[in-house]
């Protein structure tokens, strides 16, 4: 047994004054409470006995699966005994804690106390037809007479509780990124198909909105508290954040475009951004949305406001939306890079590196690392982080005031509305995923995927971030039910930041059947 081990188990045995754990031919059981009911445990399968820690809550999942946790780096299934019972739902006390149990893999268990640890001798353990309880007779596997403070106490057989609640319940599996139908080979299909639409991350600057080429956005990331300052650096040069282990240059594009530099607040956004192999994080005042459009709808712009400077430079074309009302100037990343200020911080980022790393850099080393990530639109639901590959997504759109009510659609449908001349569905992510409706929101946004051909919108309470994720920290979700390993089959848990995101796979948020409800849905909206 590991020192964490003998640690809980000391703390647990100093409760209790009945216990003889040095007795060599008894066998040694845990004692707990749920309700006004005393259950037992083998010890032979507990691992350890924990807090209920911080818990990430599962879509569609039954009612006795409490979520998922970060147990020292690996995710932990949470079950609520209580729930289990049928047992009214009580808060978690100073006494609450979760009994973690491998029966294939590691389960923790949330019970209302832990009683002791007793040793048991063979005579004092008794056959389950002696009893009468409100529990089913089938969840137990005998009962142990006169210990702890109970003439009986209920031996809980812990494989079958799991079987008979969870019968879907599988480990392991292979989750690929090739094995899964959201990565399909037809992709590639449909970026040549619309090669006469370009998609772009729109941001606000100072109440102008401009948008960047996807193809040269890494990555969107809150603005960290801390960023290293560059000795006598410039305005516009923030400094330096480290992101993944690798140095990253941060500058304001408000200070480049001659604009008062702001305090950053939580809406602000990092764009990182990168030309080859160098890469710079643009600070933004917000980030709106990523829009497809097609190519004929971005102008060059005017010759009169065309002045040769870099400021001028820097835009490559303005983009027409809404009928002309909203206009999106469309930053040049290649002229952006060849800026002096830029220039400026990338050099000072290459100087510092070289102090901290002074060893020769590998040539491949930063393609090694995009190959060995994945790149996930994060939003949110109801307090709970959501992941989505980003080559599923087709743009991401602000939630219009108004959505066409369709009669007799399924209740998740919000509506229609029209994108570029066609009739878009739009669901409410939350009603999909049966959890609590929410009041509309600035914050939200519609997430555009194409699915079975057919280009559906999902609305999001937010989109935080586009995030670079290595691929060892995405792993299989545990599988305990069908509808959690179909539409959630892998989890990204960030060790470092004590973070766990669910991974939405797209292909499986509608059934076949609901296939068909939206396509006859579109065709009399057409």
């Amino acid at each position: 047994m590991t020192e964490g081990s003998r640690s809980w188990r000391e703390d647990v045995v100093s409760e209790s004054s009945e216990i003889d754990v040095d007795e060599a031919e008894a066998r040694q059981y845990v004692v707990f409470s749920v309700g006004e009911e005393s259950f037992a445990v083998d010890m032979a399968p507990v691992q350890e006995i924990i807090r209920v820690p911080s818990i990430v809550k599962v879509p569609l999942a039954p009612e006795s699966l409490v979520g998922l946790a970060n147990l020292r780096g690996d995710v932990l299934p949470i079950i609520s005994l209580r729930r289990i019972f049928g047992l009214k739902e009580r808060e978690y006390d100073e006494a609450t804690r979760a009994i973690v149990i491998n029966t294939g893999q590691p389960i923790g268990f949330v019970v209302d106390k832990v009683v002791s640890v007793v040793a048991v001798e063979e005579s004092q353990i008794g056959d389950i037809d002696t009893i009468r309880t409100s529990v089913d007779v089938d969840l137990l596997s005998g009962v142990l007479m006169g210990v702890s403070d109970r003439s009986v106490t209920m031996v809980l057989d812990f494989e079958k509780l799991i079987s008979k609640q969870f019968s879907d319940l599988s480990f392991g599996g292979d989750v690929s990124a090739d094995s899964q139908p959201g990565f399909s080979e037809g992709q590639g299909d449909i970026e040549e198909e619309e090669s006469d639409e370009i998609q772009f991350v729109s941001f606000n600057i100072a109440g102008q909105e401009y948008g960047i080429d996807i193809q040269n956005v890494q990555e969107i990331v809150q603005v960290p508290e801390n960023i290293v300052r560059i000795p006598n650096a410039r305005a516009h040069e923030l400094g330096i954040v480290t992101l993944r282990n690798r140095l990253l240059p941060i500058v304001s594009l408000r200070q480049i475009f001659g604009l008062p530099l702001e305090e950053i607040t939580e809406q602000n956004r990092i764009v990182v951004v990168s030309l080859g192999s160098a890469s710079v994080g643009i600070v933004t005042d917000f980030v709106n949305e990523v829009l497809r459009v097609a190519r004929d709808d971005i102008e060059p712009i005017p010759s009169l406001l065309s002045k040769g400077d870099d400021a001028t430079d820097d835009i490559k074309g303005i983009c027409r939306l809404e009928d002309g009302k909203r206009l999106v100037s469309i930053v040049s990343v290649e002229n952006l890079f060849s800026r002096s200020e830029v220039k400026e911080a990338l050099g000072a980022m290459n100087d510092m590196d070289g102090k901290m790393n002074p060893k020769e850099s590998d040539d491949y080393e930063d393609e090694d690392e995009m190959i060995n990530e994945e790149q996930m639109v994060v939003f949110c639901l109801d307090k709970e982080e959501f992941g989505v590959p980003i080559e599923n997504v087709q743009e991401i759109l602000r939630v219009p005031e108004d959505l066409t009510f369709v009669p007799k659609a399924p209740s998740y449908v919000e509506g229609v509305t029209n994108l570029r001349g066609m009739v878009l569905p739009v669901i409410d992510l939350r009603k999909r995923l049966g959890m609590p409706v929410s009041e509309r929101s600035d914050r939200q946004r519609i997430i555009v995927f194409l699915i079975n051909g057919i280009r559906t919108g999902f609305i999001v309470d937010s989109v935080t971030e586009v995030l670079s994720i290595p691929k060892d920290e995405i792993e299989p979700t545990p599988k305990l039910f069908a509808a959690q390993s179909n539409l959630l089959p892998r989890i990204a848990n960030i060790k470092k930041q004590n973070r766990m995101m669910q991974i939405i796979e797209v292909a499986n948020l509608l059934e076949d059947g609901e296939f068909s409800e939206l396509t006859e849905l579109i065709d009399k909206q057409n």
